[in-house]
């Protein structure tokens, strides 16, 4: 006896009625004119202060946090997440229409959304589509090959990959890039080994690396994991994340048991009773 089939991601769903229509644009427009009363004299003065810069660390984190929600499986916590991306793509929009010189607002931007991408997704859009005659992959390619018609002004496919990023996320990003376009193997990067001596790590496995390595070694192996991975279809930075998480619940739990065993004077405040916790004056 079989058990059930495997789950895949969800069908797409029908176009929206008219009703749903309605519905969506209503709550939009009415987000956009809160926005726009809070930025608005009279309105509220912490939002009066803020510039593109200052409002950078925020977008950063919502996007953390959007991924931390889904990871988790916190649906109420991605509606959350979602809104707060939705608020920083709203306020930019505001101070952006504020510019005397090069103004736009969210308006403008959602028409360059959409006409972006019913220009990169010529199979669903033009009368002659061909969605039956392309898997994901070749759709991922003509979208990468649009781009790249549309700006000219990169030369490289590792072009456009900011360099904010962090360090993993950003190798990981150039990895695929450089994938997709032969790289890997003409532009040969550092092979996944483990060096002798390498150190045990909490799970038993040893490091790639040995602890006397050169900072040029850590990188050569940090990026050869990152080449690895992508060739076993895994995203590294998620691995990360998770293999991070996992160790931070064991050290947790190690620190937490090392605690219970301390005398009550030498624990942190945290694991004291109280009758041991300083009296505040």
């Amino acid at each position: 006896m079989t058990g059930p089939a495997p789950q895949g991601p969800p069908a797409p769903q029908d176009p929206a009625t008219s009703a749903d229509v309605g519905r969506r644009a209503a709550a939009l427009a009415r987000v956009v004119e809160v926005m726009d009363r809070l930025r608005s004299p009279g309105g509220c003065p912490w939002y009066a202060e803020q510039t593109h810069a200052s409002l950078l660390p925020y977008a950063v984190e919502e996007a953390h946090e959007l991924v931390e929600a889904v990871e988790a499986g916190d649906r109420a916590g991605m509606r959350e997440e979602l809104g707060d991306l939705l608020l920083q793509v709203l306020v930019h929009a505001r101070l952006a229409s504020e510019d005397p010189d090069e103004p736009f607002d969210v308006g403008d931007v959602a028409d360059a959304l959409a006409a972006k991408l019913v220009r990169r997704n010529p199979h669903v859009f033009t009368a002659s589509g061909d969605a039956e005659e392309l898997d994901a992959r070749a759709v991922d390619a003509r979208w990468e090959g649009l781009k790249r018609a549309e700006k000219p002004g990169r030369t490289s496919v590792l072009d456009g990959v900011p360099a904010s990023l962090g360090a993993l996320a950003r190798a990981q990003r150039l990895v695929v890039r450089g994938d997709r376009a032969g790289l890997l193997d003409r532009a040969a990067a550092p092979v996944a080994s483990t060096a002798p001596g390498g150190r045990r790590d909490l799970d038993g496995t040893t490091a790639p690396v040995a602890p006397s390595a050169t900072p040029e070694a850590v990188g050569d192996a940090l990026l050869a994991l990152v080449v690895a991975a992508h060739a076993g279809g895994v995203d590294a930075e998620a691995a990360l994340r998770a293999a991070t998480a996992r160790w931070e619940s064991v050290a947790r739990d190690v620190e937490h048991r090392a605690a219970e065993h301390r005398p009550a004077e030498h624990r942190p405040a945290e694991h004291r009773p109280a009758e041991h916790l300083p009296v505040e004056h």
